[in-house]
């Protein structure tokens, strides 16, 4: 019989002694780490670490340039400053994060939400109450992203209640949930789950994956069977140091996402969270990797590369520059190839009839 979620939970890597233990470290140093932030690692993402090495080892296991805070913040995005009750950071016009549980199958070495994550006292069932609250107070909220945490760490029970609740909110139309059980602890995706989040459509989920190693059998299938629930999935990646920091490697993340029926949907520079500098890259490095990508692989496997701005300035889109120049006349743009090509700006009606230039061009040289 295939083990059971809980019981994965139940045997994970959860004190700094284990972890030094089963990865060779200083068990000093470990702990020394681990005060700072919690350490979790499930079995099933151990064992995938000693088999696929160290792209997925940085993302869990603790590393002594945590403990340089120096640069940073703990609270980088300002989402603090936007949250009018604990449980929900309302930063956008029409949709509220709604935090639900403090709770995450292993520990991300690079979170965003350090200062919350892996602290009982932060997402405590009066907040849940107090989040709902506010939500139905609100009608210009439309749209609920339901995190953490990880969501999936509720049993199916008190998950489905928060659901039902806000379902029954008439002007929330849309339901997220973002979680990274599907990586760390694809068991956690039962039937009995996907059945119940069917009942709460329109439901989104927005897995994350950093690594194209991290797509096994067992996430494959989890995954399938939320598409199979007609959940829609997108796949949030953090551009990491040493992780996936290569055009190639994202590239292979993107196309393989796609046979798993998720779509790709953001890149993130990363935050410039106290304690995570070794993690970040240039973002000259991410605007390679979305040239790498444009032009070069489907569409589909293209998602929005952006900077979540400091300060609580929210999603800024940074794109390659395609568009060369700008006139009344003509735009000139570079193709993914790097080729010039012009294409005529629609001319305004005059009373003698213009020369009708055709809408495409061959490519320019400049």
């Amino acid at each position: 019989m295939e083990e059971s979620w809980q019981e994965q939970l139940k045997r994970s890597l959860r004190s700094p002694e284990e972890i030094a233990r089963f990865f060779g470290l200083d068990i000093a140093e470990a702990k020394r780490i681990a005060r700072h932030f919690r350490v979790q690692i499930t079995p099933y993402f151990a064992e995938l670490i000693k088999a696929k090495g160290a792209p997925l080892y940085r993302q869990v296991v603790p590393d002594p340039a945590e403990l340089d805070e120096y640069e940073g913040a703990a609270d980088p995005l300002a989402e603090d400053e936007d949250s009018p009750v604990p449980s929900v950071v309302h930063r956008y016009p029409d949709r509220v994060l709604f935090l639900v549980s403090h709770l995450c199958a292993s520990y991300c070495r690079f979170c965003t939400r350090k200062r919350k994550v892996g602290d009982p006292g932060q997402i405590h069932p009066r907040f849940i109450d107090e989040g709902i609250d506010y939500i139905a107070r609100h009608p210009e909220v439309r749209d609920v992203i339901i995190s953490g945490g990880d969501p999936l760490l509720l049993s199916d029970r008190r998950l489905e209640s928060i659901l039902k609740r806000l379902r029954a909110i008439p002007h929330v139309e849309i339901l997220r949930v973002g979680t990274r059980t599907p990586c760390y602890l694809p068991q956690r995706i039962t039937p009995e789950l996907a059945a119940m989040l069917k009942k709460y459509h329109p439901l989104y989920i927005n897995v994350h994956f950093n690594h194209p190693d991290e797509i096994t059998e067992e996430s494959a299938r989890a995954l399938n069977r939320l598409a199979d629930a007609g959940i829609p999935l997108g796949n949030q990646t953090v551009l990491l140091k040493g992780v996936n920091d290569d055009p190639e490697v994202m590239k292979r993340l993107m196309q393989k996402l796609l046979t798993v029926r998720v779509r790709p949907y953001y890149i993130y520079q990363a935050d410039c969270v106290k304690g995570t500098a070794h993690f970040r890259t240039s973002v000259e490095k991410g605007i390679e990797i979305m040239q790498a990508l444009r032009g070069w692989t489907s569409g589909l496997a293209v998602p929005y590369y952006v900077i979540d701005a400091p300060g609580g300035g929210g999603k800024i889109p940074i794109v390659p520059s395609y568009l060369q120049s700008i006139s009344d006349e003509q735009v000139v743009l570079r193709n993914y190839a790097g080729d010039l090509y012009v294409y005529p700006q629609a001319r305004l009606k005059k009373k003698k009839r213009p020369r009708v230039t055709p809408c495409y061009s061959a490519p320019a040289h400049p």
